[in-house]
């Protein structure tokens, strides 16, 4: 699944029916196999919709902010 995802990411132009097909040998549906792409497609179109806009993560989410109170 990990690597179907990463390739979809990286070089989907090189995606073919033996992706799918080696997901249908581990196990995955249909329906599983659709929800695969559709997250992994989902993450890649809001990250690009993100970084074309400059949009920039809240303090909170990086590295550098300082924990928070409990």
């Amino acid at each position: 699944m990990l690597d179907y995802a990463a390739k979809l990411t990286r070089t989907p132009g090189a995606m073919s029916a033996a992706d799918v097909e080696a997901l249908r040998e581990h196990g995955f549906d249909d329906r599983g196999i659709h929800d695969i792409c559709a997250i992994t497609a989902y993450f890649a179109f809001v990250n690009r919709i993100a970084d074309g806009l400059g949009v920039e993560l809240e303090p909170r989410f990086t590295d550098s902010a300082e924990p928070r109170e409990r």
